[in-house]
């Protein structure tokens, strides 16, 4: 089996659940509200057992993990600490960007199970199918938080 493209497909969601650990712990900094810093800290103990996960397969296939975050995620978070100092760390606006980077994580590993599934063994193929429900569960918690607060006005 061809390794180089399934190393560059894992890589590709080392980076996303990078962004996810980065931006929960930017997150977690913005907000001073108990439930919101729990859930922060529960996704981003999701993305880190993902990551740990895709590490070790890049490894198995001979492949050197990456270390980085995407470029647009990095900006993301810097437009975040912003937001957050314009808004006041408003618990809608915190959710917002959460879902938007949620949303990010979500069609990428969709993306990636579409484009390059023949790229992919039977297992990692498994392994990315739990980890986009994994994934899925902590947008669908962060919409709903948000959905609860834009109902309510």
């Amino acid at each position: 089996m061809y390794t180089d493209k399934p190393i560059e497909v894992l890589n590709s969601l080392i980076e996303i659940n990078n962004d996810r650990i980065a931006g929960y712990e930017t997150a977690a900094k913005e907000t001073e509200e108990a439930d919101l810093k729990k859930l922060f800290s529960e996704l981003m103990e999701a993305s880190q057992k993902c990551k740990s996960e895709l590490v070790a397969e890049v490894v198995k296939l001979g492949g050197k993990p990456t270390k980085g975050t995407q470029a647009a995620g990095k900006l993301y978070r810097i437009f975040m600490d912003l937001r957050a100092t314009l808004t006041g760390k408003d618990r809608e606006a915190i959710l917002k960007s959460c879902e938007f980077g949620e949303d990010t994580a979500v069609k990428t590993y969709r993306a990636v199970l579409k484009d390059d599934f023949e790229h992919l063994n039977s297992e990692q193929q498994l392994m990315l199918n739990r980890q986009l429900i994994l994934i899925k569960k902590g947008h669908d918690k962060v919409k709903s938080l948000r959905d609860v607060l834009v109902e309510s006005k």
